[in-house]
């Protein structure tokens, strides 16, 4: 697969690094010359560029790319660099980072983002999932699909310990993707209980996450 990744401050280079030991073809590029350092990604190539001219995009070959990672530090280079890739170069899917929380609205198909990831989001996502049990946490949004990737810690009053995961009735549209107990990962199948302390992590569309959290632990206080 190749990646063009614009941004290639500690951010960019990071990913880039990961990419290439996954296999990836990387492409890095930045309009700052003092951000171009290919003895840091030695397997990347590197293009001094703005990624919010299209001339730029065009001698980077954005056409071949099946993934752009806007990654810059500037929310506004992040969603023009997505709305090109997108629009004008067919890329089929874009990854847009989000600095600033007041700016993620904004991040969504109509600026030609397949899928933003907000730090500040993130990081306030694995608070509450160090902390909340009983819970649903949500952790990620994918966007073309109308989901979320959620995750509670089933408390010890949940009406399903004990309860095997294939005989609970999930909600429609909601899927058990893995069990973590003890440092270890179960798959979702048929004859694993549930149990309490376990960290349930499920696939699920956002109209019914207060259905699966009114489920696993109900309270008075969520009606």
């Amino acid at each position: 697969m190749r990646v063009a990744i614009a941004g290639a401050g500690a951010v960019g280079r990071s990913i880039a690094r990961e990419l290439i030991v996954n296999g990836h073809d990387v492409l890095l590029i930045d309009k700052a010359a003092d951000a171009i350092r290919p003895e840091q990604v030695p397997d990347a190539e590197w293009l001094l560029a703005d990624s919010c001219e299209l001339s730029s995009l065009e001698e980077a070959r954005l056409q071949q790319c099946d993934v752009v990672i806007a990654a810059t530090g500037d929310d506004k280079v992040n969603l023009v660099t997505s709305l090109l890739a997108k629009t004008e170069f067919g890329v089929p899917r874009t990854v847009g980072r989000v600095n600033h929380p007041d700016n993620e609205w904004l991040f969504t198909e109509a600026w030609g983002v397949d899928v933003n990831v907000s730090t500040p989001r993130i990081m306030s996502a694995l608070v509450e999932e160090a902390v909340s049990v009983g819970d649903l946490v949500r952790l990620f949004t994918f966007r073309k699909g109308n989901a979320n990737l959620v995750e509670m810690v089933l408390p010890e009053d949940s009406p399903y310990v004990g309860t095997p995961a294939g005989l609970i009735p999930w909600p429609e549209n909601c899927s058990l993707v893995t069990i973590l107990r003890d440092g270890q990962v179960y798959p979702p199948d048929g004859e694993q209980p549930i149990e309490s302390g376990d960290e349930l992590m499920f696939v699920v569309g956002a109209e019914v996450e207060e259905e699966l959290e009114q489920m696993l632990a109900p309270r008075a206080d969520r009606g």
